[in-house]
């Protein structure tokens, strides 16, 4: 990666027996090392002032776990010589001093912190930060250690931790270079012209960001709909809707209509087949006495009913009007009596034969 822009550096601060804030950056607006080093070579100073420590605040803010606070920052060591990194406490809420600097106002310290902090175990602590190479801005708190000795004496390079190596601990300032990511591979990634400048990928950043955002709502919104459907299709299953009193009145109505226009057709096409001819009566019973016992019963009683034969005098196989081989007197009459399920003895009887 060409032309990196951030780098790490670490500053050393007096504690007090045991504090519940920490002051992480000098009052500013630009400081450097006071170990003689002439820190940062690689900025034209380490720059703080309250708009740079609102964007911190802010950022630290937004991050869901808190910043550790180690001994001898061993966190940044333990990959490399293998030994447990404690915390001795944590931070996560920060505040400008205009004219005293930078501080971490929510501390918790471990008990076993407290308890060398109280015994005088050590006094100054260590904080961690990034910062533009080109301007010297802090750009971000990283942590902060317990220590007694801002130069780490004799501690060498090698015994970094692989995520900062090149880290120079030989001073109580060390500077780390953070590749900076190709501008132009990141335009690329965005969809963006190759002479966009920093700001266009940021916003497109942004547009993204909130596009994510925005889906991800529509998503909740449309899981919330679907479950509410479910709930509400469950709860129909469980207690069916009872139709209004009117809404039935109305649907027994139609059927009704329905029914008497079946009836009336039935009916009519049995006297133009001439099924009544030879009994007129039969089409008045027909209407008032068989059809109300449903369509299946008055098309099965007209079916039976000889057509327009019975004219000539003669029913269906021959047999002649009065001399039913049943006995019954007619088709006509037989076909009644089957519509009512009758014997010939009960038809007769109810005659009066």
């Amino acid at each position: 990666m060409a032309h990196p822009k951030l780098s790490l550096a670490a500053l050393t601060f007096s504690l007090g027996a045991i504090p519940a804030e920490i002051q992480l950056t000098p009052p500013g607006p630009v400081f450097r090392a006071g170990d003689g080093s002439g820190r940062p070579v690689d900025a034209p100073g380490w720059q703080i002032n309250a708009a740079i420590a609102g964007r911190l605040v802010a950022a630290l803010s937004a991050r869901t776990n808190p910043l550790v606070i180690d001994y001898e920052h061993q966190t940044l060591l333990a990959d490399q010589n293998g030994q447990p990194a404690p915390a001795a406490g944590w931070f996560k809420t920060l505040e400008w001093r205009e004219g005293a600097g930078l501080f971490a106002i929510d501390v918790q310290w471990t008990p076993r912190a407290e308890t060398m902090l109280k015994a005088g175990e050590y006094r100054f602590i260590s904080p961690v930060f990034t910062y533009d190479k080109k301007t010297g801005a802090v750009t971000g708190i990283r942590m902060a250690a317990l220590t007694n000795n801002p130069g780490l004496d004799g501690m060498k390079a090698v015994a970094l931790s692989a995520r900062f190596e090149g880290v120079d601990f030989s001073t109580d300032v060390f500077t780390h270079e953070e590749p900076e990511m190709e501008l132009k591979a990141l335009l690329k990634a965005l969809g963006l012209a190759e002479d966009k400048t920093e700001a266009d990928a940021l916003a497109a950043l942004s547009a993204l960001k909130t596009k994510a955002e925005s889906a991800d709502a529509a998503k909740t919104a449309a899981e919330a709909a679907l479950s509410a459907s479910r709930d509400e299709l469950a709860a129909l299953k469980a207690a069916p809707p009872t139709p209004a009193p009117e809404l039935v009145v109305s649907l027994q109505n139609e059927i009704a209509a329905l029914k008497a226009r079946e009836v009336a057709t039935l009916i009519a096409e049995a006297d133009k087949a001439g099924k009544f001819v030879t009994q007129p009566g039969l089409k008045a019973f027909a209407e008032n006495d068989v059809a109300p016992q449903g369509i299946a019963k008055l098309t099965a009683f007209l079916a039976d009913l000889a057509p327009t034969a019975a004219r000539q005098g003669m029913q269906s196989d021959g047999i002649e009007r009065g001399k039913g081989g049943s006995g019954s007197g007619s088709v006509e009459a037989e076909a009644v009596m089957k519509a009512f399920g009758l014997s010939t003895d009960e038809f007769n009887k109810g005659k009066g034969v």
